[in-house]
């Protein structure tokens, strides 16, 4: 009889030679040793799958057409044969115990998504990668209800997190229709099926903040203000499906939905908009929760107006900055 290992690895690979052996090499260390790595290089035109075979036999490796890390995790989930699924980018380090602590905790706990404190690594200008700030945070500080929390301001990487096989086929698969916010999806999705959550306490992810260049929601902002938009519209349904929107969720949509109309008044009038008509039909009256200068002028002039108004004071700051440097 075959054994099961007892967690599953699954690392989304596209042009990561330079950052994959040390990551790897942060799973050969773990203390917990019962796990196999399922790598699904997604097309890389680099040396990622001349790398990924130097390995041999210690890792399970498929090489596909480039679909996007969604897919890419999508298939290598289908490969796995854990009772627990770790997803890890192909840049991103696991501490030595952080499969332990979290089975241990999953175990323990009953729960389904175990999450830890995790480290940024910074690149600086020389392209090295520098310890930045410890993110040390429980989901219930950002709010009581986890749906509600992820949706709005809680985020971990896939590294800082162990999911358990039965949330993961819940979820049922990543969504590939937001390729740039599809991690902090796959997490909302473990809350809006019902999924429990354990903390871990302790830094046991390290997670690489790439430069502005190579930072996709940085360099096309668009994409990003995008994926969060369509995120937020199918929340929204999800949330309307299963029974009305309690006043805690219509006032998170409002906030997410708010941020996403300051973007779109300055850039895409159209899709401001078509969020604007969103926001009122959830609450007629909207006015922003902040900036409060925002929601002062909102009260006193309207919001649009008052979104007019503060563009223009940003646009004149810009302007005047530009002058005395």
């Amino acid at each position: 009889m075959i054994k099961m290992p007892l967690v599953s690895i699954i690392i989304p690979c596209y042009n990561a030679a330079r950052f994959l052996e040390e990551t790897l090499e942060s799973v050969f260390k773990q203390t917990l040793n019962d796990w196999e790595i399922i790598i699904i290089d997604d097309g890389s035109t680099d040396d990622t799958a001349s790398l990924i075979r130097a390995f041999g036999s210690r890792v399970k490796a498929e090489f596909t057409f480039n679909k996007g890390a969604s897919a890419a995790r999508n298939r290598g989930t289908q490969l796995a044969q854990g009772r627990f699924i770790q997803y890890l980018d192909a840049d991103d380090l696991l501490r030595v115990d952080a499969l332990e602590k979290r089975v241990n905790a999953l175990v323990n706990s009953g729960a389904d998504v175990a999450y830890s404190d995790w480290h940024k690594l910074e690149e600086g200008e020389d392209g090295k990668f520098n310890l930045g700030n410890v993110v040390a945070r429980q989901i219930e500080d950002v709010h009581d209800d986890p749906q509600i929390a992820i949706f709005t301001d809680f985020w971990a990487p896939p590294a800082a997190l162990l999911y358990h096989r039965r949330i993961v086929e819940a979820i049922g698969s990543w969504n590939e229709s937001l390729p740039i916010i599809q991690d902090a999806r796959f997490l909302l999705d473990a809350a809006l099926v019902g999924g429990k959550f354990v903390y871990v306490p302790g830094v046991q992810a390290d997670y690489r903040v790439h430069k502005t260049a190579t930072s996709l929601s940085r360099r096309q902002p668009d994409r990003f203000v995008k994926d969060c938009f369509d995120n937020a519209c199918q929340v929204e349904e999800i949330w309307k499906a299963n029974g009305s929107i309690t006043p805690q969720r219509r006032v998170a949509l409002e906030k997410v939905y708010g941020q996403i109309a300051r973007f779109y008044f300055e850039h895409n009038r159209l899709k401001f908009y078509e969020v604007l008509a969103r926001i009122r039909n959830l609450n007629p009256n909207y006015l922003p929760d902040g900036p409060k200068s925002l929601r002062i002028l909102a009260k006193w002039f309207g919001y649009e107006q008052a979104e007019a108004i503060a563009l223009n004071f940003r646009r004149f700051k810009y302007f005047v900055r530009q002058l005395t440097h």
